[in-house]
């Protein structure tokens, strides 16, 4: 006796074919910085950690952000605000960069400097292994300048 399985052929290619379109849609929101961005500060938001362990706490495994700075930039502070232990893992064309909360930061991990144009990828991680909704804010104002 000969069964027929044909039916489940268009089925498996349809959820084939819809996984790797959501997968392909998923891919990291990109803002674009120049020198005359608004708002200032521009604050994006989300969950920081995630399942791969990496040097700079738990992270997700694509950027929680991806910032492209169209021109070199003297001064731009980027600052996360979430409950845990926050960090922030920085990929771009200066190199790869974790920063951890300090008591100058008010416990919450805080960047700021001249960026050079190019893209960053950014992880918003936990070294606690948690998963908490974060803020990140992205400025070009000085707080140590009058």
């Amino acid at each position: 006796m000969k069964t027929r399985t044909d039916w489940l052929v268009v089925p498996t290619a349809l959820a084939i074919s819809l996984t790797v379109t959501g997968a392909t849609l998923a891919e990291s929101p990109v803002l674009q910085i120049n020198s005359k961005f608004q708002p200032d500060p521009l604050v994006v938001s989300g969950t920081s950690g995630g399942a791969k362990s990496s040097d700079c706490g738990n992270i997700a495994t694509a950027p929680n952000q991806v910032i492209r700075v169209t021109e070199s930039l003297p001064y731009l502070r980027l600052s996360v605000q979430s409950a845990g232990q926050p960090t922030l893992l920085i990929n771009g064309p200066g190199g790869r960069f974790c920063v951890l909360a300090d008591r100058f930061s008010g416990g919450n991990p805080e960047i700021s400097g001249f960026w050079q144009a190019g893209k960053y990828s950014l992880y918003v991680g936990d070294r606690a292994q948690g998963q908490h909704p974060y803020t990140l804010s992205i400025s070009q104002k000085n707080n140590s300048t009058p």
